[in-house]
């Protein structure tokens, strides 16, 4: 095997969000060295339902143990049709029990995960940080340059872009982006409540979309609400008290009394794909490559499986001599996430249009397909698993398993 220069054997990270640092203690793990580009970042007060594979790929780089304590699983996730139409589906519910699993999910607050991550990082000797911006990414045959605002530029043979969604890597290397707006916007908070939520994870169907309350440790959850724009812009402007009474209001009281607990957040949906995952020395990961409305808790976990495929596909290149930047790791990159992409954007694209269409074929199908989730246990589990993650092309970290 032929001994390679250093620049050649070294990924950019560009981001520090979740997946940003996921990808490089990933890829450092794998042997690589990586410089990662980020900037400081605002607090961020949302949470994440991380799912069973993403769990499994913390374990594997030594988070989880720190991360539990503060997390809370989804045992058992409750549908029920709040439409209030003339067909109605039936009340559904689904226990992680039934996979052998603990949960199928564990929320946490994004913050909680974001500093054992910067630790973890601050803790990889392979890993150098650097707290500036990107100005510029240049592609050469050989190698990418990242230019930074502050003037210097390091050499490298891959770019994971993990930028967000308006990302300059993606701009750099001409990828451009699928789109589809939703006239809907997701209202996001922490909620305390008076009653247990016995980590269950309720959502209530709704004509403007699905209003989720997943548990978080304590006697708290936070609420995904999807509404439309104009009632968006109504609880936006109510005082605290009067937002956790609506909050209260729109999940029946199933949680006793409420109070809010963390700044809101308002996000109008969309759905945006890249045109492809990764072109030259350049390969996007997490909001730069895919943005899915928060339905389904599949963002932050396809942004985790991008980086567990990316630093699989280069940590084996670099044990093959092979050019860790070359196309035979960009367009396996390519390939392994597309189909993984396309299917979970499918799926929540189909589920929010059923919610939002008052044709009566549309719920009367929806109700079927509930009803018979509910009598047949088989295809239950069939539909539970894949929801949690793939159960083909799995990458290495998500089965537990070192790179």
């Amino acid at each position: 095997m032929t001994s390679r220069p250093q620049a050649e054997q070294t990924v950019a990270v560009i981001g520090g969000g979740a997946s940003g640092l996921v990808a490089a203690l990933a890829l450092a793990s794998g042997g690589l060295a990586v410089k990662l580009v980020a900037p400081s970042r605002a607090p961020d007060p949302r949470t994440t339902a991380l799912m069973d594979g993403s769990v499994r790929a913390l374990q594997t780089l030594g988070l989880w143990d720190a991360l539990r304590p503060n997390a809370s699983p989804l045992r058992i996730m409750r549908l029920i049709d709040d439409t209030g139409r003339l067909l109605r589906a039936p009340e559904v519910e689904f226990r992680a029990s039934e996979l052998e699993l603990d949960g199928f999910a564990w929320n946490l607050e994004n913050e909680t995960l974001l500093a054992a991550l910067d630790e973890a990082v601050a803790g990889e000797s392979r890993i150098q940080r650097i707290a500036a911006s990107v100005r510029q990414v240049v592609e050469g045959p050989e190698r990418a340059r990242v230019e930074l605002d502050d003037g210097a530029s390091i050499d490298v043979a891959l770019v994971a872009a993990a930028d967000g969604r308006n990302s300059p890597s993606r701009r750099a290397a001409g990828i451009g982006m699928r789109v589809r707006e939703y006239p809907q916007v997701a209202v996001t908070a922490t909620l305390a409540h008076s009653r247990p939520h016995g980590d269950v994870s309720t959502e209530f169907h709704t004509k403007t979309g699905p209003f989720t309350l997943v548990p978080l440790p304590g006697e708290r959850s936070s609420v995904v609400c999807v509404v439309s724009a104009v009632e968006a812009e109504e609880l936006a402007a109510l005082e605290p008290e009067a937002f956790a009474r609506v909050m209260e209001r729109k999940a029946h009281s199933i949680l006793g009394r409420m109070g809010l607990v963390s700044p809101r957040g308002h996000f109008p949906l969309s759905q945006r794909t890249a045109e492809r995952f990764a072109r030259g020395r350049i390969a996007l990961i997490g909001e730069a490559a895919h943005i899915i409305p928060p339905i389904g808790a599949q963002g932050l976990n396809l942004g985790i499986r991008d980086a567990a495929t990316l630093a699989e596909l280069a940590s084996d290149a670099v044990r093959a001599g092979e050019d860790i930047g070359g196309a035979s790791v960009t367009d396996a990159y390519e390939r392994r996430r597309r189909a993984d992409v396309a299917s979970r954007g499918f799926a929540v694209d189909l589920f929010n249009r059923s919610l939002l269409s008052d044709l009566l074929p549309v719920a009367g199908l929806r109700g079927l397909g509930l009803w018979l989730l509910g009598q047949s246990s088989g295809l239950r589990r069939v539909v539970m698993r894949e929801g949690v993650g793939p159960t083909r092309d799995v990458p290495r970290l998500l089965a537990g398993m070192r790179l």
